[in-house]
């Protein structure tokens, strides 16, 4: 296993989610700034110039981002919003 250093993305939630309604449904997004700053890391990643601050950063962003679309995902499924037809349901 390996070990990574990360904000808590838990941390972030304060001023980073958005609740979204689709439907009849709410889902979780990133809110502007949070993904500006995102995408300000990824671009400073791809040019080999992060921090070790902002590789944490980044991380916990990263996971929080991961979260919400497993959440978002779990949401749509279990949704009447969801226009496939699920077998689990």
């Amino acid at each position: 296993m390996i070990t990574q250093t990360m904000v808590q993305p838990s941390s972030l939630l304060p001023v980073g989610m958005d609740i979204v309604p689709l439907g009849d449904v709410f889902l979780f997004h990133l809110t502007d700034e949070l993904q500006d700053r995102l995408e300000n890391l990824l671009e400073q990643k791809k040019c080999d110039r992060l921090s070790n601050e902002q590789v944490a950063e980044l991380e916990g962003i990263t996971e929080l981002s991961r979260i919400f679309t497993l959440i978002n995902a779990q949401i749509a499924e279990k949704s009447s919003y969801c226009s496939l037809e699920c077998d689990m349901r």
